[in-house]
């Protein structure tokens, strides 16, 4: 662990980033080049001292989860990203998870996506970043790692997963998740955590073992969904896909269903997402 380099190298990140770049507004009276210490910590989720006391090269180790953090708001390539984590004295994660590398392009296009809900999450179906109509719409993504961090591996094995969409339509849900898990199987060849997820599936839940060996197989690029909402109903929504060029990660954006009153429910929710916000700070 080197905090005294880590601290020069964010400080490096920072200043070459413009707030335009990171959905922030720019104004001509800034004093300093590239992004402030309070842009960074609170695009990355930290507290401003928190922040500070990183770039001056003290302080605590910094977690995986908030070195994972501070490279997405930093925009950092993978090289980039890896050295952050070596300077921290921890070991770079996977490439699937939570903590998963993002692909700064992604994230330029997931920040100016700001009048819809959109997310980025992995071919197995494992959330990586949320914009906040995204979280109002569909929870925030857990935290924590191992399986349980697909939502496809949560939907076979957890009933209360399967609220977010009405009864009637869970029969669709899963033959999709299915067909998409065995395409993003055959997609990543001899991945073992991809063989395992699968392979814990089968041994845990009948219904997907029964779709398993169907043999089904589709990527999906698009669907149109009915989303459950506890406080504005039921949102029709067409949800549609960027895919990364090696197919690992995925852009998420939905939209009104045309004619439907989705538009409408739309605006409630960022209504109400806004006060929950405000309520938690």
């Amino acid at each position: 662990m080197n905090l005294a380099e880590l601290g020069v190298f964010l400080r490096s990140r920072r200043a070459r980033i413009r707030p335009g770049e990171v959905g922030l507004p720019g104004g001509p009276r800034r004093r300093v080049p590239g992004l402030r210490r309070d842009e960074v910590a609170n695009l990355a989720g930290a507290s401003v001292d928190y922040y500070t006391e990183l770039e001056r090269g003290r302080g605590a180790q910094p977690s995986a989860q908030m070195l994972a953090a501070l490279a997405r708001a930093l925009r950092l390539d993978s090289d980039e990203r890896a050295h952050l984590f070596h300077l921290a004295g921890r070991p770079v994660p996977p490439p699937h998870g939570h903590l998963a590398h993002v692909q700064p392009a992604m994230l330029d296009l997931l920040g100016r996506l700001t009048g819809t809900p959109a997310q980025i999450i992995t071919d197995l179906h494992e959330t990586l970043v949320q914009n906040p109509l995204a979280v109002a719409l569909l929870g925030a993504h857990p935290r924590g790692g191992g399986f349980e961090a697909s939502f496809a591996y949560r939907w076979f094995t957890d009933p209360a997963a399967r609220a977010v969409y009405p009864p009637e339509d869970h029969q669709h849900q899963s033959e999709a998740f299915a067909a998409d898990l065995r395409a993003a199987l055959g997609r990543r060849g001899r991945d073992r955590h991809a063989e395992e997820l699968v392979a814990r599936l089968r041994r845990l839940s009948t219904e997907f073992e029964e779709l398993w060996v169907r043999g089904d197989v589709a990527v999906r690029r698009r669907d149109s969904k009915r989303i459950v909402h506890p406080e504005v109903g039921v949102l029709d929504l067409d949800c549609l896909t960027l895919l990364s060029e090696d197919g690992r990660q995925r852009l998420l954006w939905f939209v009104p269903r045309a004619g439907t009153d989705a538009a409408d429910r739309l605006r409630l929710l960022e209504v109400v997402g806004s006060q929950e916000l405000g309520s938690t700070r």
